[in-house]
């Protein structure tokens, strides 16, 4: 019998938590605007729960112009109130200011360094803690637990399967050799 996560919650009802684990979770990713959009989904998963944020994942990506970070970078007070108004994500000032914002630090980022995944490609390896320590030091609304969720997510950070779960495998594939130490 196959061995998943401890976490990884495999009833028939519910789909959001395992399809995510199978195809998203730990797995990297290329994209600036995908990077971005799970920066964003997992500081809006502070203090909620991550099924919460999988049941709306499909409303922020309609409701942040699909992650596009030039765009959000751009976005005004209107844009603010028209997602403050928004039932379909989670409707917090702090967060939805610091997708925002945090847009615009990307945007900073790449004229050093060419890309969002640049410069955590250059900054690559660190500890939680030194990652922590310049995630709050570059963006807003980062503390170690989002910071931590989400360098694991991607591939940044080891630990988003167990050695025994055969994403693990598939996840470990898909890294560069130069991540994989």
């Amino acid at each position: 019998m196959t061995s998943y996560c401890d976490y990884c919650i495999t009833h028939p009802e519910d789909t959001f938590n395992k399809n995510y684990h199978d195809t998203q979770y730990g797995f990297p990713l290329k994209s600036d605007d995908e990077l971005f959009e799970r920066l964003v989904l997992e500081i809006n998963q502070a203090g909620l729960s991550w099924i919460t944020i999988l049941k709306k994942a499909d409303n922020f990506h309609t409701a942040y112009d699909k992650f596009k970070i030039e765009k959000i970078a751009k976005y005004g007070e209107d844009d603010r109130a028209r997602l403050l108004a928004d039932a379909g994500i989670i409707r917090n000032r702090l967060k939805v200011n610091a997708a925002i914002v945090n847009a615009q630090k990307i945007l900073e980022l790449k004229k050093e360094f060419g890309s969002f995944k640049n410069w955590l490609d250059t900054n690559h390896p660190l500890t939680k803690d030194e990652w922590t320590k310049l995630f709050k030091k570059t963006f807003v609304f980062t503390g170690g637990e989002i910071v931590n969720e989400f360098l694991m997510s991607t591939g940044y950070l080891p630990g988003a399967h167990q050695a025994d779960c055969p994403i693990h495998k598939k996840v470990a594939a898909l890294r560069p050799a130069w991540m994989r130490k």
